[in-house]
């Protein structure tokens, strides 16, 4: 019986003679550099600079790609050397440019843990680069302030690519038409059933549906316009209408998530569909346009230079009044403003009018307010949780964070130390997450719209969903994810990302998920900044005082408490009932906080959430229900 050749036999097989080992390669191997991949650039991913070198594979891997393919099996003895540590003769004479932000785990001994650099490589730029660590957004000033990062000016032109354009006041008109249409529309109820016939024309037929209500609100709102556009004309007569109406959509989504949760769904699933060649043929118009960006709008009038000027950090910082005076939130006030007039009166073409530019800048403006408001929610938690525990010791039983399998609904066992880590990496994953939600968001966009990406209707357990793959934003999120792992050193439990099965059917699942974040810790933060007011001036609020002294040993005690019961139940593994599915993969421990959530009104400090005006994590009081 003949023998299968080892891994390495196939890997250092030379010759063109063993027909088993070729078609390995095929299958399994990168391509040689020269018949395919560019020189100094990863064999896997084609598309990213080579740091690191494995001297059993003889192959050159990006960091990412590295860490993926020897995590496990024999692949994990491999050696991995950085690049840098080969000879002179591998280094490019060119080095081609490439998307920055991904980096791996700590798997090199050339890797600093301290600074996070890679000695003689370009590891610490692409770290770096649209990194959330790059970019500090004072909360006293909303003064940008970078610390061997990118200058503001290169930071703010790489994200101004996701920046949503803000809309204009004839775009909200048009909004509010579309949120009507969609609103009486029943596009999912039609389509996304298991019926027989023909699916396309049913499509088809919805589409124009919705395309005539559309026509007749533009018409009925503005006989004129609405007769220029469809007097004597088909549907695909106003195909760029129905693609600028549907852009207006889909961009106010991106920078205002907590906006049509109903609508949004219906958009995007039309528009998916709408993609399929069969629906194009028989409608004979495309409905998807790009998203507007900040970027995109400069770059078409050919004014990106904008951006590079100093000026355009004053011009967009938000001005934040906790810890102000008054006259200091005039005077920044008037400075922002004088910022805005100077970029638009020394910018301003005949292409690219000043109300253009006041538009994009404004549009940066509400970029940073975003941040602040689902971002800096995250660095707070992290900032409780880092000062008021330690790490290697509980300061007392009740404020242990340890969880034990089957205890309180815990699906997971930690110690004190443990649950300390997978909090604190959790959070980071999360800031992570929300820094660069606009990268994907529109990445989401491109998965959902893709017209080869099809789609599956699978009943995945919480009824018929959508079940498609997502390249672009898997790619993305493992990126950030290792780069978590790189910044917090050690971590707890599963790095599984669910993306296109069962538990996050479709990239617009995990939009979703992760816009919870800021809905869940937000609440909690004002809860922290109630507390933090009565400990500071009892005086203000006596009788909630003298409530929060009898039932939980003052204000200090009350944080502590509410903190450590979040930490131990919002992070016990209850998204489900295995370790792979949830319980501590990456989308599980955002299930396990929705959980916490949903227990509230049941916790013996509620009453304490109640006086700090809570009325509920969804933003009413229905809360998740």
């Amino acid at each position: 019986m003949p023998v299968a050749p080892t891994l390495k036999e196939i890997l250092n097989e030379q010759s063109g003679d063993d027909v088993l080992a070729e078609a390995f390669r095929e299958a399994e191997s990168p391509e040689p550099a020269e018949e395919g991949t560019p020189e100094g650039f990863c064999v896997e991913c084609k598309d990213q600079e080579a740091h690191v070198y494995c001297e059993q594979c003889q192959e050159d891997f990006c960091e990412v790609c590295g860490d993926m393919i020897h995590r496990t099996g024999r692949r994990r003895l491999h050696v991995l050397r950085s690049v840098a540590k080969e000879s002179s003769a591998r280094k490019v004479d060119g080095e081609a440019s490439h998307e920055s932000g991904a980096s791996a785990m700590d798997q090199s001994p050339e890797i600093d843990d301290e600074s996070g650099s890679v000695e003689g490589t370009d590891a610490q730029a692409a770290m770096m680069d649209s990194g959330a660590f790059s970019v500090n957004f004072s909360s006293q000033s909303g003064k940008v302030e970078t610390s061997g990062g990118p200058a503001f000016s290169d930071w703010i032109t790489e994200r101004a690519k996701f920046i949503p354009l803000r809309l204009t006041l004839k775009e909200r008109k048009y909004l509010r038409l579309l949120e009507a249409a969609l609103n009486v529309s029943e596009y999912t109820d039609k389509i996304d059933v298991l019926m027989y016939g023909n699916k396309t024309k049913r499509i088809v037929g919805q589409i124009k549906e919705l395309c005539a209500i559309l026509s007749g609100l533009v018409l009925a709102s503005d006989y004129k316009a609405g007769q220029t556009l469809f007097e004597d004309k088909q549907f695909e007569d106003n195909e760029e209408f129905f693609q600028k109406i549907f852009e207006i959509g889909r961009r106010h989504k991106i920078m205002n998530p907590e906006k049509m949760r109903n609508e949004y769904g219906k958009l995007m699933f039309l528009l998916q569909d709408a993609q399929t060649s069969e629906v194009k043929r028989m409608l004979n118009l495309s409905l998807v346009a790009p998203i507007k960006t900040v970027h995109s709008v400069l770059e078409a009038l050919g004014t990106t230079y904008v951006l590079e000027d100093e000026m355009v950090a004053v011009a967009t910082r938000e001005i934040v009044a906790l810890g102000k005076t008054r006259s200091q939130i005039q005077l920044e006030t008037k400075q922002k403003e004088r910022a805005v007039e100077y970029l638009c009166k020394a910018y301003a073409t005949i292409d690219c009018p000043a109300e253009v530019i006041r538009q994009c800048l404004y549009s940066i403006g509400d970029n940073h307010a975003y941040l602040r408001f689902t971002r800096d929610s995250c660095d707070r938690m992290i900032g409780y949780l880092s000062s008021l525990f330690v790490p290697k010791k509980a300061e007392s039983e009740s404020l242990s964070l340890a969880i034990l399998l089957g205890r309180n609904g815990a699906r997971l066992t930690h110690s004190h130390e443990s649950q300390y880590h997978y909090v604190m990496q959790t959070l980071t994953l999360w800031r992570e997450m929300l820094h660069d939600m606009f990268m994907l968001w529109h990445q989401t966009d491109q998965d959902l719209l893709a017209p080869g990406n099809t789609y599956r209707l699978k009943d995945t357990g919480q009824g018929l969903n959508r079940v498609q793959s997502c390249p672009r934003v898997s790619k993305s999120v493992h990126t950030i994810l290792h780069r978590t792992q790189r910044a917090v050193g050690r971590w707890v439990g599963s790095s599984m990302v669910h993306l296109g099965d069962r538990n996050v059917p479709n990239a617009l699942v995990f939009i979703d998920k992760y816009n919870q974040v800021a809905s869940i810790l937000n609440p909690i933060v004002r809860v922290m900044e109630f507390l933090e007011g009565l400990e500071r001036n009892p005086s203000s609020n006596p009788d909630a005082a003298d409530l929060v002294e009898r039932a939980h040993g003052g204000a200090v005690a009350a944080k502590k408490l509410i903190l450590a019961d979040f930490f131990r139940s919002a992070f016990d593994g209850s998204g489900a009932d295995n370790f792979f599915d949830a319980g501590s993969c990456i989308d599980g421990r955002l299930t396990s906080a929705w959980n916490w959530c949903s227990t509230i009104e049941k916790k013996r400090y509620f009453n304490v959430f109640l006086l700090s005006g809570f009325v509920g994590f969804n933003g009413g009081p229905e809360g998740f229900n």
